[in-house]
């Protein structure tokens, strides 16, 4: 059967949009690729450093006024973008799909995610408060006022780049920043779209920008001193590029990057629903994304019956067409990468691993684009390269363990801390588990409910630092002022 034919028509047509100018950037032409045939959708001239040039001035230019609009005017400006990004669902929901091969039955909820975000920080853009400090010593009036960094730069990864850019846009917004985003060159058409629907709110021109581009673009940003912050969301290898470059400016950076999150499942859970959402960390975004649950830790009285019903319910994970609804699992986003997977997994076979499923590239329809299957191997050592490190495609490791304290031990023995899961019905084992893995988001007997606007996302140790979302969110874009006003008499002349 063949695959769908993606609608080529809605892809925008400009690789830059700013000040309300929407056209050519001044760059390379990228010809972007369809992941799951391996064919060019459309070519697209990405940005240059002239653009970042152009989209910093229009940015500068807008701050003044978009920092001095009140509160509620922004407010009804992020809900009118919300209302647009529900009305535009359909058509962000394949442009989605077209870039990275996305699936449909999935896209429609990143789009509604959007506009839940926007209406959340909507919220909070009428409710930035200050408060008074009551000092010692001399009489005085002390206080702390919440401002706007200003610029901000927005640089996404390819892999949910439309989740990504309103993560950081809708806080960033409603506290009052401009922000210069970067599309990323390998998914670009959601952002593009994303910056059109904004306009249309009536945001004025120059308080978003969108440069699509490679790591040229990106780099030419964090350098550029009219940016006063960037947030970055992406590998941990670019981070440090990225941290490099911004200590010329002393810029201070968001980094929300990858994980390696682990998945751990006591004997006394309800080992079905726990199979089943363990199988959700190989499958959601097509395994790459950053917060996924790779990593299954299992303990070893319910070994072996658990590892059997994850291979059995593997076996229905169907792969193929993203436009299909009833695939559940679409391509990786080149064949670089699909490559990059499988010598991993030939790795991880030639150490001992058992192949519960998967393992091969798929042919037939699927063969023109990069598929693997839902692949799951099972007895890897906590100390294999396909259990450390990141892999970013549908691949799970199950690894056993014998104690409370050997999971724990074993969730925190690497160098990732993005999310964390517990299988379990003993809510003390719950709470204290939790309270000892090392990473930024927990979800207990969960597989993905925690990804709302409302509560703060983001990682320890080599998976970043700051939040998106939630109050803490809200602040990450803040800057703190305090003000001392002296209120002792002044001293008369004799």
């Amino acid at each position: 059967m063949a695959f769908t034919s993606p609608p080529i028509d809605i892809l925008p047509r400009h690789g830059v949009l700013i000040g309300g100018r929407r056209g050519e950037g001044g760059g390379q032409v990228h010809a972007h690729i369809y992941p799951a045939t391996g064919a060019v959708t459309r070519e697209l001239r990405l940005a240059d450093a002239n653009d970042v040039d152009e989209a910093v001035r229009a940015a500068r230019a807008a701050h003044p006024a978009w920092r001095a609009l009140p509160g509620d005017k922004r407010r009804d400006m992020m809900f009118r973008a919300a209302a647009l990004l529900e009305q535009a669902m359909g058509d962000l929901a394949q442009l989605s799909v077209i870039e990275n091969g996305s699936i449909m039955r999935a896209a429609p909820f990143v789009a509604m995610d959007a506009a839940q975000k926007f209406r959340y920080f909507g919220g909070w853009a009428d409710k930035i408060q200050g408060l008074t400090v009551p000092t010692w010593g001399a009489a005085a009036h002390d206080y702390v006022s919440y401002e706007p960094c200003g610029v901000v730069g927005a640089i996404l990864p390819w892999n949910g780049p439309l989740f990504a850019a309103t993560m950081v846009l809708a806080p960033a917004l409603a506290a009052g920043n401009c922000v210069v985003v970067k599309a990323p060159e390998l998914a670009p058409w959601s952002v593009l779209r994303l910056g059109e629907l904004l306009a249309e709110a009536g945001f004025p021109a120059g308080v978003v920008t969108v440069v699509a581009g490679g790591g040229d673009v990106g780099a030419a940003m964090v350098a550029h001193p009219g940016i006063d912050k960037i947030q970055f969301v992406g590998s941990g290898a670019t981070a440090k590029a990225v941290l490099k470059n911004a200590a010329d400016t002393l810029k201070p950076c968001g980094l929300e990057l990858g994980g390696k999150s682990a998945v751990i499942v006591f004997a006394d859970a309800d080992m079905k629903e726990a199979a089943r959402r363990g199988l959700s960390g190989g499958v959601s975004a097509n395994g790459q994304g950053c917060v996924n649950g790779t990593r299954l830790l299992v303990e070893r009285a319910i070994y072996e019956p658990y590892v059997a019903m994850l291979g059995a319910m593997a076996g229905h994970v169907v792969a193929g067409d993203p436009f299909d609804q009833t695939t559940m699992l679409g391509p990786v986003i080149s064949d670089g990468s699909l490559q990059r997977i499988m010598a991993v997994v030939d790795a991880a076979k030639a150490s001992g691993a058992r192949v519960v499923s998967g393992g091969e590239r798929i042919g037939g329809d699927c063969a023109g684009g990069y598929f693997l299957p839902l692949t799951i191997l099972a007895d890897v050592g906590p100390d294999d390269a396909a259990a450390r490190e990141e892999i970013f495609g549908p691949v799970l490791t199950v690894t056993p363990f014998d104690s409370e304290e050997e999971a724990i031990a074993l969730a925190n023995g690497n160098d990732y801390g993005l999310g964390g899961y517990i299988h379990t019905s003993d809510l003390r084992r719950a709470h204290h588990v939790a309270a000892r893995i090392d990473a930024g988001q927990i979800q207990v007997n969960a597989s993905g409910e925690a990804m709302t606007p409302c509560v703060p996302f983001g990682g320890m140790k080599q998976s970043g630092y700051g939040r998106l979302g939630g109050e803490a969110g809200l602040h990450e874009f803040l800057r703190i002022k305090n003000v001392y006003v002296n209120l002792t008499q002044p001293m008369v002349a004799a």
